[in-house]
This record gives structure tokens, sequence and C-alpha cells, in this order.
């Protein structure tokens, strides 16, 4: 499946942390139903290894090729919106159990070709979808995302599934509740089924851990799918699942979102339930806070599921919500709108394809009678916001790294490159950091930020912006294990502000 079969060492012996993996594995292969194996004859003319070579998974078409998927069903899975699917759900035109087989399908197929998912429960998804269609029968729908199949990032806790997050030293340890978001999900009517891929630690944008492998971009396979929520943007993007629940913390639905060509939404910590869920970190330990959001292929389907989770008060199930209603802003016809233009931050050079991008954005934004404001590098702050979330981030790292030495595990490759750059934030901002503690550097990092957040909102009002757009990264996607430090989408969560994260082909 994937890359997992490269996970672990040949090296002449077999450890107790491989031994834990191999059994992990082997159950993850038993979960996919034999039918739902894709024919070797179409595999076959694939280039080996895959995370080595470009393979064009979705160009190659090997989905309808595999034959798993009846017409039907690959209409269900290809052809529709989230609001599409809803419809005809609520409708009775398609039934939950036939939407959540062709989905199930698809993803088992995915994880074949990208390994993207940790956990599936297919048999539960479908008991609940079948409950659900008898409820529609009865005249009753549970919710607006009624019979609707959605994948959750392997943080997110279901009840009676383990919640690995990629550490060898938490296999074995099933979910005993559900984290609030599951728990709202449900309410509304929706149907998990699987769970996807993150990075070990799910502090770097390469979705590997040494227990489910590399997730590969279903695009190219030789280059990254993103992370954290890798999995999330390598399942969405082959359509295995019609909407997703990510999370992020420097940029962890963003990233997986431009790497993948599908939309993904960041809003503001607390907005969508976070909490609930199994942390790689030190608990308590929030220097940034982190938050969750969708991916889809369209729009709209960002909306329906935001609209939907804070229209079910999720204040209520989660102490670390904010209790904020949904609202309807009145609709001006024709609007013309004063949107601010992120500079490009000599530090961080875009690499051309993101410049050719975001000059395009600008263009057709002025075509259309919108003012555009372009910011100066000073004013956007990047490097400056970047360094002091690289060095909140860098005051605490032992935990993580304890739950991977508890195990015997080794690091994967592109913790290396994801670090690097944690203790300039520091030395620039704390010069005299031998002088002072963990808490002493926290605050003086604190009031930095403050600081920058005092700009951002004085900018703001004083240039009457209406929205901000910028770079999601950089780079488009990269080669395996190169990503590194994503700045571009690491200073907005410092700052704390709702982003769209979109790239489309």
């Amino acid at each position: 499946m994937g890359s997992i079969s490269q996970t672990i060492a040949a090296d002449g012996g077999s450890t107790d942390w491989q031994s834990k993996v191999s059994r992990k594995q082997q159950e993850c292969r038993d979960a996919i139903p034999k039918e739902w194996l894709i024919p070797s004859q179409v595999l076959k003319p694939l280039n080996y290894p895959l995370d080595k070579n470009p393979n064009r998974l979705i160009d190659l078409g090997i989905i309808k090729k595999a034959g798993i998927l009846s017409d039907r069903e690959f209409a269900i899975t290809e052809d529709y919106t989230v609001s599409d699917l809803l419809a005809k759900l609520a409708s009775g035109e398609f039934t939950s159990v036939e939407v959540t087989t062709a989905f199930s399908k698809r993803a088992a197929m995915a994880q074949q070709l990208v390994s993207c998912l940790t956990e599936t429960f297919f048999d539960i998804a479908l008991e609940r979808a079948k409950f659900l269609d008898r409820s529609r029968g009865e005249g009753k729908l549970l919710g607006p995302l009624h019979g609707l199949p959605i994948s959750l990032k392997d943080a997110f806790q279901v009840k009676g599934v383990e919640a690995s997050i990629g550490f060898v030293s938490f296999l074995g340890k099933k979910s005993t509740e559900n984290s609030p978001v599951v728990d709202i999900l449900l309410s509304l009517g929706a149907v998990p089924y699987v769970k996807t891929n993150i990075p070990m630690t799910m502090m770097t944008a390469d979705s590997h851990n040494n227990i489910f492998g590399r997730t590969l971009n279903p695009h190219n396979t030789a280059i990254g799918a993103g992370g954290s929520s890798g999995g999330e943007g390598a399942l969405v993007a082959f359509r295995g699942s019609p909407l997703g629940v990510g999370t992020d913390v420097a940029g962890s639905i963003r990233i997986p979102s431009l790497c993948c060509g599908t939309y993904g939404f960041k809003p503001t910590s607390s907005r969508i339930p976070y909490g609930g869920q199994a942390t790689p970190g030190l608990p308590g330990w929030k220097p940034i806070v982190a938050c969750a959001g969708p991916l889809a292929n369209d729009l709209d389907a960002l909306e329906i599921f935001v609209k939907a989770v804070v229209g079910a008060v999720p204040a209520n199930l989660d102490s670390t919500a904010i209790d904020v209603p949904w609202r309807e802003l009145t609709q001006t016809p024709d609007p013309k709108l004063r949107i601010g233009v992120l500079a490009e931050d000599s530090s961080y050079p875009l690499h051309p394809p993101v410049r050719r991008a975001l000059a395009e954005a600008v263009k057709k934004l002025q075509t259309n009678g919108h003012q555009v404001i372009q910011l100066s590098q000073e004013q956007g702050h990047v490097a400056d916001a970047s360094d002091v979330a690289t060095a909140l981030f860098g005051l605490e790292t032992g935990t993580s790294v304890g739950h991977i030495k508890a195990s015997g595990e080794p690091f994967v490759p592109s913790l290396t490159q994801g670090n690097q750059p944690v203790n300039r934030g520091v030395e620039r901002f704390v010069p005299d950091i031998s002088d002072l503690g963990k808490l002493q550097q926290y605050a003086a990092l604190t009031v930095k930020r403050q600081e920058i957040s005092e700009d951002w909102r004085r900018i703001w009002l004083e240039l009457n912006l209406d929205a901000v757009i910028g770079p999601p990264a950089q780079n488009t996607a990269v080669p395996h294990d190169t990503y590194g430090w994503p700045p571009y989408t690491a200073h907005l969560n410092l700052l704390d502000v709702c982003l769209k994260g979109i790239l489309r082909r």
C-alpha cells in the first residue's frame, strides 16, 4: 500500500517496535475487503518505487480502470459537489448506504496507492448509513449533513478506534470517547468512515511516520502531499472523501490544500471545536493555538461544513470552543472590495509559479473592479512573525521526542529538515538567551507577538481593508522531505487570523 511496505528497515532482525508496526500494518491491510483490492494488471504500468518516480495517478485513471466502482458509484464520487450530494441524499435519489459504499471503496483504493489512511471502520460506517436511510424513510433528516461520509485526521478520537498519531508507543490504545467535533458531526447526520495519515510529531509538512508510511501525492507520487493534514489532502484530491476535517497550527490544512490542489479553510482558533484530540506535545502547552477546519474539492463545501458545525453550538460540548453564532452577512450587489496583498518577503523569496499565481489573482481582482492595496514587506511582518512562531514551538519539543524514544523507533527524515529554523527567533528577539529560563523566553516572545498583532490591527484599520490575500508558501509541492519550515502560513497562525488555502490546478 503506497509506501508502507518500505517503512521497516531490513536490518537482519526485528526489534519490538518493528514487530508492533508489522502487526498494525497487517491489520490495516486486512481491513480492506478483498473485492476492493486493485487488480495487479492495473498496477503493472506504474513506475516503482512510487515515491521515487513521478506517477500521475489521477491522470492515469486508475480508479476507473480498476473496475471496483460501478458506473453509478464512480459518478457519485466524481461528478457531484458536496451541496449536490446533500441535496440528493435529502431527496432520496441517493441513499447514504450507496454514497458511503462508493467513497469507502474509493478511499480503500486511494490507500493502496498513496498510503493516506490510518484507520478504517467501513462496517461501522455502513451500519450508520443504514440507520440514516431508515430515518430518512420515516421522514426525518438528522441534520444538514445527513448521510454524508466525512473523513477525519488521525488526531480526532473516535470511540473504539485507535488514535496513534504516528507514534509506535501509542499503538494498541483505543479511544474511549469521541472528540467533541466527532459527536457534533454525528448529531448533524454525517458518517465518519476513515481516519487519515499525519507526520511523526505532526510538526512537519511531510506526512510520513514509521507506522503508516509516507503519504504520496496523487497528482505526482514523487512529490509530497503536504502536512500535517496530508492524508486528508491526498484522500480528498483522489476523491476518496467528499469532505475531510484537518487541523492547522502552522499551515497544516493550507499546505496539503496547495500541494494536492484542493480547497482548505483555517478558521480562527476555537471556532471549530478542537478539544479531545490525541496530542503529540505537552498537554496544556499552547504557545500557538491550533484550529480545526475542512478540506474539500469545492469551495461551497467549506461554508457548508463551518456553518453546520458552528450552528450546532459547539461550546455546549467543548470548553475550548467559543460561543459565537454563525452570521449571515447582507449581500450587496456587485460589491467592490479593498483587498490588501501580502508582499513577498526577501527572507523567503517566492518560486516563479507562486509569484505568477499571485500576480494573476491580483490582475483578476482588479479586472473585476476591486481596489488592490500592495502591502510592504515591513507591514506584512512575515519573517518576524515566522521567527517568533518557530521560537515558541522550539521552547517545548521534549514531549514528542519522548514519545518517539519510548518505543525505540527512529526519527523520520523530515523532522530534521522541518526543525532547522527553531532557534532563530529567540536569538533575534531575546539576545541574552543564556540568562533567561523558558518562562522568561516565552514572555519576551509573547511581547513581540503582541507588537506584530498590534501593527496588523492598525494597518487593517488605516487602510480600511476588507480582506488580505497572499502566497500560501514560497513554493508549490516539492520532493519528499524537502518542504522545510512554512513561513507564509505559520506567521498567520501566530496572529490567529482566518484564511482559505486554495491553489487550483
